[in-house]
């Protein structure tokens, strides 16, 4: 791909999108906020890399020599057609009644990915990166890096070096797990059940290697995020109560383990009334609304409140898969395990997360729902309920770190 033949393509790829191209290589991560188009850049990379371009006139690739190409997503972009809306800008589709060539593009969900592991020669593009771990979805991976081209495509890429070890593997820089382990991995000494890392050596050359394979997209955003930390209240005797007696008051039953302990204690403070009403009150100055929330006690009590006549209520969850309104006014409950990735709304500037998420990546693709390229608003407005109990206050302290909530280690603490 020469500079000079992709900076022709400026019409549907912008600066940052054409300089990230021509650092992409095959085992790359494209690394790119949410809302950043690293979808629209994937496909161009593909694309420009088998010959084909879009401007000053369309050059297809060629169709009988370039790769088969496979794109692993999550189920709601693939059930949504998301990926289909950007193939269409290069005559491509998963429908080959509608392709300018013979070989549809399959995509498919991290589902389904183990149906792929005997595909050679082809080109796989691995959206919303899945490949920490050791489980199957990571061998599956690793068997279809080794005889195919690949990128992946990640908005929040690892936060610690176990996350890169199957990219590492799959590039060819450790033969394996235990390689890996053995090179850079200090175990604790105390004898416990799993092995606990208490840190790593040789860093340096773990930055180096995850230099090689990570590619920015340095998009500069149009839209300004307004963080508002919203103070609200919660039961301190019932709190205290749990805590002292590991009693559970809705199940009648003593309290198990430390999730049970932090899911009662979360309770008494997401059904605090006060959060209603700095709901309803939000909902009198922004008319359309998206909120996060947890658990379903909290879908319960958000889909019966009285936001006025004129809202209408939707949900994304475990239970109903509904779109967004197309009113003036709506209310949109997105529980963030079911809709945190994988859709994007350009016609609202509010989110409300009504309860916290454990997870910073969780929360940074919950807020990139409504940050897009395409989005008419300059000014994006995020509402975070907090309340002043302990675990409000060490959940927040966590997100504000870029780390995932330990409940284990809070209780004990």
């Amino acid at each position: 791909m020469e500079r000079e033949l992709i900076s022709k393509d400026r019409n549907f790829l912008d600066d940052a999108q054409l300089d990230a191209i021509r650092k992409m290589k095959n085992g790359c991560i494209l690394n790119g906020g949410v809302g950043s188009g690293k979808s629209r850049t994937a496909l161009a990379y593909y694309f420009f890399k088998n010959g084909g371009h879009i401007e000053p006139e369309y050059v297809p690739i060629d169709d009988v020599s370039s790769p088969l190409l496979y794109i692993i997503t999550t189920a709601k972009k693939r059930d949504s057609n998301e990926w289909e809306k950007e193939l269409a800008i290069f005559l491509m589709s998963t429908d080959a009644s509608l392709s300018l060539y013979r070989k549809p593009v399959i995509v498919d969900s991290w589902n389904n990915i183990g149906k792929y592991v005997e595909v050679k020669d082809a080109f796989f593009i691995f959206d919303e990166d899945r490949v920490t771990g050791r489980g199957a979805w990571v061998k599956s991976f690793l068997k279809i890096t080794k005889n195919n081209e690949w990128i992946i495509l990640s908005a929040t890429p690892g936060d610690d070096w176990q996350s890169y070890v199957p990219v590492f593997i799959a590039n060819g820089f450790f033969k394996n797990r235990t390689e890996f382990n053995k090179e850079h991995v200090v175990f604790s000494p105390y004898v416990t059940k799993f092995p606990k890392i208490d840190g790593y050596m040789n860093t340096g050359k773990l930055i180096r290697l995850r230099n090689k394979i990570l590619v920015d997209i340095d998009y500069k955003r149009h839209t300004e995020h307004h963080h508002v930390d919203v103070n609200v209240s919660y039961d301190p005797v019932a709190y205290k109560s749990i805590l002292k007696d590991r009693w559970n008051f809705w199940k009648e039953e003593p309290i198990a383990n430390a999730s049970d302990v932090c899911y009662c204690l979360r309770r008494v403070c997401n059904e605090d009334i006060s959060r209603r009403n700095v709901l309803l009150r939000l909902a009198e100055r922004h008319k359309r609304i998206i909120v996060f929330y947890s658990y379903d006690y909290e879908l319960d009590i958000l889909k019966n409140l009285d936001y006025g006549s004129d809202f209408v209520i939707a949900e994304w969850n475990g239970h109903k898969h509904q779109e967004i309104p197309k009113t003036d006014t709506w209310i949109y409950l997105v529980n963030y395990t079911a809709g945190c990735e994988g859709w994007n709304c350009c016609t609202t500037d509010t989110i409300v997360f009504y309860s916290q998420t454990y997870s910073y990546k969780t929360l940074v693709q919950a807020a990139g729902r409504i940050d897009r390229r395409n989005s008419p608003y300059h000014d994006l407005y995020y509402y975070h309920f907090v309340s002043k109990s302990g675990i409000d206050l060490a959940i927040k302290r966590a997100l504000r770190n870029k780390k995932k909530f330990n409940e284990r280690k809070f209780v004990e603490g």
